[in-house]
């Protein structure tokens, strides 16, 4: 069986089509990992991950993956187990190594709790999950976007935002581990009902596709625990290896759809252009959930 080795990880089936249409490999997609690992290491260590598996490629069956099922070995995936649950123990990955033995076993996509080892019963971030509407045109999302960062912003809450690799967009805010998931849960329920009261028009709050032709649904579900978000510089298990991608929110512009430029051909290259991390203030910036919070 013909293998490649990378990071101490043997990949088996280096030359395996993950995204056939682009002719992309599961060796590439292994040093994708490896090439982008400094940008993509800090947005997923030691938080517990749920992983899209697709063994033989996109064009297969892919299944998440939380609990560890695969055989364990050094620098692979570690566990961790939540306080007063009978589920089995939930997946991490504490290095770079770690995270291409999940490739090498399959994984494509890699999603994080809004928490982090040791410490995963209280979350250290939200992620407001705005996912439009198919027909709805960028324009809006844009506007249903910046009035998200200016609700969060009069709460005292700094965000940052990211691409997911699909048709939506991520604002996220790092916050101090100071509230548990049903707090922080319902928190960032409020936020969602505070937009749909705010632009009943451009938002719902509901989950259903039937209630929100187009609309922007504010997920704040993200924020469950045990729930997950994609990872920035996650690729996607769809046809055009769309990746999440941190931006700054001056590249937020209603006349250039960010959506589809970011894929694992061209992310490196536009990592070796920035000038500065969009995401430099994220991991000074500490912040408070305001212990009432919105619309109390």
């Amino acid at each position: 069986m013909e293998e490649t080795r990378l990071l101490g990880v043997k990949i088996s089936h280096p030359e395996r089509l993950i995204w056939p249409e682009l002719g992309t490999r599961k060796i590439d997609l292994a040093r994708y990992v490896e090439q982008v690992g400094d940008w993509l290491l800090p947005q997923v260590k030691n938080r517990p991950l749920s992983l899209v598996r697709c063994p033989d490629g996109i064009a297969g069956e892919c299944f998440y993956q939380r609990h560890l099922t695969m055989a364990a070995s050094p620098g692979s995936l570690r566990t961790v187990k939540r306080e007063r649950s009978s589920k089995g123990a939930y997946i991490y990955a504490a290095s770079l190594d770690a995270i291409v033995s999940a490739v090498q076993n399959g994984a494509v996509e890699f999603h994080t709790w809004g928490a982090s080892v040791p410490d995963i019963g209280h979350p250290d971030r939200i992620t407001m999950d705005l996912d439009p509407d198919e027909a709805l045109p960028w324009k809006a999302l844009v506007e249903a976007t910046l009035l998200t960062r200016t609700l969060l912003e009069g709460l005292g809450l700094k965000s940052f935002l990211k691409t997911t690799g699909g048709k939506g967009l991520h604002v996220v805010a790092p916050i101090q581990t100071a509230l548990e998931w049903d707090e922080v849960k319902a928190f960032t329920q409020r936020i969602a009902e505070m937009l749909v009261k705010a632009r009943a028009e451009l938002f719902t709050a509901h989950i259903a596709k039937a209630r929100r032709p187009n609309k922007v649904f504010a997920d704040y579900l993200r924020n469950s625990e045990t729930a997950s978000a994609v990872a920035a510089f996650s690729p996607r298990a769809r046809p055009k290896a769309g990746v999440s991608m941190p931006v700054a929110w001056d590249e937020l512009d209603p006349k250039d759809d960010l959506r589809s430029r970011f894929t694992l051909p061209t992310v490196p290259a536009r990592l070796a252009s920035l000038k500065k991390d969009p995401w430099a203030e994220y991991w000074k910036t500490r912040q408070a959930i305001r212990e009432r919070g919105p619309g109390r």
